[in-house]
């Protein structure tokens, strides 16, 4: 749980040799994805070139009823997304995926990252005479896709000449007609993977888990730069892109983004909070009577912290099972409310000891203010916060929705005035220097951490840089 720090989007698609129910596959993908994105969500269906879809605000189970997804006839390929946009407000317009009628055929594209140059792209796309109908950067990727189909023999040298232009985080699921195209960025900011179910179904998504979901056996994870494209009962790997670029995958997808149950490129999730867990027990001992984490990310670590330093572990909050994460709230006001809805502190783990409490990071520094607060409420003597991830000091533009310094507060102050701020005993972060020991390479993006960005930082970076008033527009440009 954080204070400000929104999801990524999750991808789902299958393509199967054969016509079958593939809506219900792709209901129970998004499902395991729900984590990634609770804005909206939809899903594309391809009926022998036939596309029939379905998009809504709201999570999976609301916008897909029973009789919704009745509607859907058989078909052999689908997609499917889970939203969380860092760029574009919510609304009908953004959802995904996104859908494109064009001279050669038809397209829905699915995309889960940021791309880092979207405002460069599509103000020459406008110049030219390109006019858009959403505020996301997933448009700009279908519009750049689609120009390149009216040159390219086939939609995936489309796709593999569109990457050229994009720059920052996306991995893409993208069905034609005949084929479905799964890709990743060249430096692999955010993860896909694919697997296979026994009836020869291929399954494509962002995390493992959803695969796991479907009953499907995990082949392996895209490479960065890689295309896979999904057609005539076979699977045929480009790799134009793969291997310009050192890997750079989101360190935050370990710490906070995937469920602890996925494996990416190789390492466990759940693995890498352990590590976490232990380094910060390693970094900051502490004498206490018990360890507490706050869910749902935080738990692993808090095992890993009582594991290496002889703490006893505690079940410290019940969570409400059935509210969403408390950032998705749309006002501070419902944030506020929704931390005390949320979560529950155990009296009996916590009242007279000496509490460490392990959560996965501080944005703002509001929400773990009220999490120590309950704490304190519940009889805790002391309470001794550790973060499994160092402080945030800078945007990220590649998906995480931290677009300005301005909210960051280990920006303006320091570790002391957090700890007081907050009101803890004592608080320590993850070392920076120690992020490779979780995944056990030096291969992953740590710029929010650090500040050492792997593209080139762009110039204009809000999330909604689409998205004016007019009193933030040149009156000289609205009366043209």
């Amino acid at each position: 749980m954080t204070d400000e720090l929104h999801e990524e989007c999750g991808i789902f698609a299958v393509y199967s040799p054969k016509a079958y129910p593939a809506a219900e596959d792709v209901y129970y993908g998004l499902y395991a994805l729900q984590h990634r994105g609770q804005e909206s969500c939809g899903i594309v269906v391809n009926d022998d070139g036939i596309f029939h879809s379905h998009r809504g605000l709201g999570q999976v189970s609301r916008v897909f009823s029973g009789e919704e997804l009745g509607r859907f006839p058989e078909g052999s390929m689908a997609v499917g997304h889970v939203r969380y946009g860092t760029t574009g407000g919510n609304s009908m317009s953004n959802c995904q995926p996104m859908e494109v009628n064009h001279q050669k055929g038809k397209m829905a594209l699915a995309h889960n990252g940021n791309i880092s140059n979207a405002f460069e792209l599509r103000n020459k796309l406008e110049l030219s005479g390109a006019i858009f109908h959403s505020t996301s950067d997933t448009e700009i990727i279908a519009y750049i896709v689609t120009r390149e189909r009216l040159k390219k023999p086939s939609i995936e040298e489309a796709v593999l000449s569109a990457m050229e232009d994009l720059e920052g985080a996306y991995s893409i699921a993208v069905m034609s007609s005949a084929k479905l195209i799964i890709a990743r960025d060249p430096l692999g900011f955010r993860p896909l993977c694919y697997g296979k179910k026994e009836d020869g179904t291929y399954v494509a998504a962002s995390e493992t888990c959803a695969l796991e979901a479907v009953g499907a056996r995990l082949i392996r994870d895209v490479e960065p730069g890689e295309l896979l494209v999904f057609s005539g009962g076979e699977v045929t790997s480009y790799r134009e892109h793969c291997g310009k670029k050192e890997r750079k995958t989101c360190i935050f997808e370990y710490i906070y983004f995937a469920r602890p149950d996925s494996v990416i490129d190789g390492v466990g999730v759940h693995a890498a909070r352990l590590k976490a867990g232990e380094i910060l027990a390693r970094t900051y001992p502490v004498i206490a009577d018990v360890v507490v984490g706050v869910p749902d990310s935080g738990l692993d670590a808090a095992l890993g912290y009582s594991r290496y330093s002889g703490i006893p572990y505690g079940i410290g909050f019940i969570k409400n099972k059935y509210i969403g994460r408390t950032f998705i709230s749309p006002s501070q006001r419902e944030r506020s409310s929704g931390v005390r809805i949320k979560l529950n502190p155990l009296r009996e783990t916590v009242e007279g000891k000496r509490v460490v409490l392990v959560d996965d990071s501080i944005v703002r520094g509001t929400t773990s203010r009220r999490i120590v607060h309950l704490l304190r409420e519940a009889g805790a003597k002391e309470i001794h916060v550790r973060i499994s991830s160092p402080p945030f000091i800078s945007p990220c533009y590649y998906g995480t929705d931290i677009d300005t310094k301005e909210n960051l507060v280990a920006c303006r102050h320091s570790l002391s005035e957090i700890s007081e701020m907050i009101g803890a005993d004592s608080l320590g972060y993850l070392p920076l220097d120690s992020l490779p020991e979780l995944v056990g390479h030096t291969g992953c993006c740590c710029a929010c951490f650090s500040g050492e960005y792997p593209t080139r930082v762009p110039e204009v970076t809000s999330k909604e840089r689409f998205e004016k008033r007019l009193s933030e527009i040149c009156y000289k440009n609205i009366t043209k």
